[in-house]
């Protein structure tokens, strides 16, 4: 007699069990648990069998794997002991065969970055020529990594993808302009240079040039930052004329010319870091210079559609640095929270002004009253960086890594962050003091969840996430 309901053979509840071969390890599970990967995942279809073949299904593939993806099938997290046994890139193949390689990413991407709980998981190494002249991130926590005239990836993952070989013998400035293309940099070659990350070959090239100077030849570029459709890139000839160019993204030609200085005295060096401001379209640049007096140096706000400038500050010569003779050793800023951050070279002091506020002397001197924290002495002697990341100003004092958290307020319920104020960051420590001996800390950049910190002289970069069981949260 026929099944009345030829449905129920045909198609198998959620609830139902199906067996699995995978690579002769025999597996048990629901049709639940292998629909959770997606509709359009292989574990999905396989499990559409009908419910009266009872046959394991065999997959040629490693069980100690599947048993692992098997597991974050029915949560929705890896064991612990994954990534002991595997790398990132082997898991990453396998859920990619069974079409569950979103969950995978879901399972394995850091929690949202937060310098008081950060700690350093990793350092990537390039395998030839590895200590770091500079590097890159993106927004998918994916680095570009230079390391003499060479520019390796490594993707989201953190895996190694490729590696470029320039034209150049060391790269010392690079950014990335687009998914695609790279732009790089020497101080001991001229131009700019654009390559293409797909096929490794260099696909455009722009030099500072001037007929009307001859003054103007073999110009390189010291600082390279982007917005939508173009590219800023700080040119510096021998004979210390500089500018800022502004390059066509589209064309990869030169559109115009600003911010030209003579470079005869600190005021007028070549900037040495730029960053573009989306908010009002504005481009920061600053440029910091030593000797036997200390420290000195500019931060200027340049419109790049007119070239003019909208707001400058020479150190020493104005605000508290006049006074104190206390100049900054480097600065940053944080486009999103629209202020700019200094550290002093001598006080080890960080300051921060209001991008819509910016007068002869906008600075607020942030006052540090963590009673926790390990006495520095101020560490203030220039071997000082800052670097604003995700509403988080992170700052490496020699080989101290530290962070300073905004300070939220509450009032009547309603959470509101306070007006800038000696108070409104409160610093921490990210690192522990074994982490200071590590070398001095020469960059740091955010790209996803992940902070990544070079050192002088050090090979790689050092990798550093929040934890995902920890649950700290910003002081307030």
């Amino acid at each position: 007699m026929e099944d009345p309901n030829p449905e129920t053979t045909l198609h198998p509840h959620p609830s139902d069990r199906i067996k699995l071969n995978v690579g002769g390890k025999l597996f048990s599970t629901t049709v639940s648990t292998l629909q959770s990967g997606g509709p359009d995942s292989l574990l999905a279809a396989l499990s559409n069998r009908p419910a009266t073949d009872s046959d394991p299904v065999f997959i040629d593939r490693d069980p100690e794997i599947f048993s692992l993806l098997l597991s974050l099938l029915r949560s929705h997290r890896l064991p612990s002991t994954a990534l002991r046994l595997f790398t990132k890139q082997e898991l990453l193949d396998e859920a990619s065969y069974y079409g569950i390689e979103p969950l995978l990413k879901s399972a394995t991407a850091p929690p949202p970055l937060n310098g008081i709980d950060a700690s350093l998981v990793s350092t990537i190494t390039p395998h030839s020529d590895g200590v770091v002249s500079c590097f890159t991130t993106n927004d998918d926590g994916s680095v570009l990594i230079a390391h003499g005239g060479q520019v390796s990836c490594y993707d989201s993952n953190l895996a190694h993808s490729f590696t470029i070989r320039s034209h150049l013998n060391d790269i010392t400035s690079i950014k990335r302009v687009s998914p695609v293309v790279a732009a790089v940099g020497s101080e001991n070659a001229s131009g700019i240079h654009f390559y293409s990350l797909a096929s490794g070959r260099r696909v455009g090239s722009c030099e500072w040039t001037d007929p009307s100077d001859p003054r103007i030849y073999k110009a390189r570029v010291t600082a390279i930052a982007d917005s939508a459709d173009a590219v800023f890139a700080a040119f510096d000839c021998h004979h210390k004329e500089n500018c800022v160019l502004t390059i066509d993204k589209s064309t990869l030609n030169v559109s115009s010319e600003f911010g030209r200085q003579t470079g005869s005295s600190t005021k007028t060096t070549v900037a040495t870091k730029l960053t573009y401001l989306p908010e009002n379209g504005l481009v920061l640049g600053s440029s910091v210079t030593s000797s036997a007096f200390g420290f000195a140096g500019y931060i200027r706000l340049w419109d790049p559609r007119s070239g003019s400038i909208v707001w400058e500050t020479n150190e020493p010569g104005s605000g508290r640095s006049s006074r104190f003779g206390d100049s900054f050793a480097d600065v940053a800023v944080d486009a999103d929270e629209s202020v700019i951050f200094k550290l002093c070279s001598k006080s080890g002091d960080l300051a921060a002004a209001d991008l819509r506020k910016l007068g002869k002397d906008p600075w607020v001197y942030l006052v540090d009253k963590n009673p926790s924290l390990r006495n520095t002495g101020g560490s203030g002697n220039g071997n000082s960086v800052v670097h604003c990341y995700r509403n988080q100003v992170f700052v490496g004092r020699n080989g101290e890594l530290e962070v300073w958290s905004r300070v939220v307020e509450r009032e009547e319920n309603v959470e509101r962050e306070s007006t800038l104020s000696e108070e409104s960051y409160r610093r921490n420590y990210v690192d522990k003091l074994s982490d200071v001996e590590r070398g001095v800390i020469s960059q740091i950049e955010g790209g996803g969840e992940r902070l990544f910190v070079c050192r002088e002289g050090v090979e790689g970069i050092e990798v550093w996430e929040s934890s995902s069981f920890a649950g700290a949260v910003s002081v307030s």
